[in-house]
C-alpha cells in the first residue's frame, strides 16, 4: 500500500524475514514517520538507589512514563543521565 509519504512497511514475523528485508530493501521508499528513537541500555546496573518522594510526584512520574511506554524507573534514570551530561 502506498501513500504520499512512501510505502507501508511489511510485517516481519521472524529474524530471518527482517534480515532479508533490511539486506534488500531501499528504506528511503518506506514511510518511517511513525518510528520513534530508541535507546539501548548496555551497561550493567550495579548500584541501587532508594529514595522517598512525595506521592504526588511519584504519581506524576509514573503517568509520564506510562505516556512514553517505558517503566518509571527508566524515566527517572534518563532524567539523572541528562542532568549529569549537561
Amino acid at each position: 500500500m502506498s501513500n504520499d509519504k512512501g510505502k507501508k512497511l511489511p510485517v516481519l514475523r521472524t529474524d530471518e524475514e527482517a534480515e532479508a528485508f533490511v539486506d534488500t530493501a531501499d528504506l528511503s521508499e518506506y514511510d518511517l514517520s511513525g518510528f520513534k528513537p530508541a535507546q539501548f541500555e548496555f551497561e550493567k546496573k550495579s548500584a541501587q538507589l532508594n529514595m522517598r518522594l512525595p506521592e504526588a510526584l511519584l504519581t506524576a512520574v509514573k503517568e509520564k512514563a506510562r505516556q512514553r511506554g517505558i517503566p518509571y524507573t527508566r524515566l527517572i534514570r534518563e532524567a539523572l543521565e541528562q542532568t549529569v551530561a549537561k
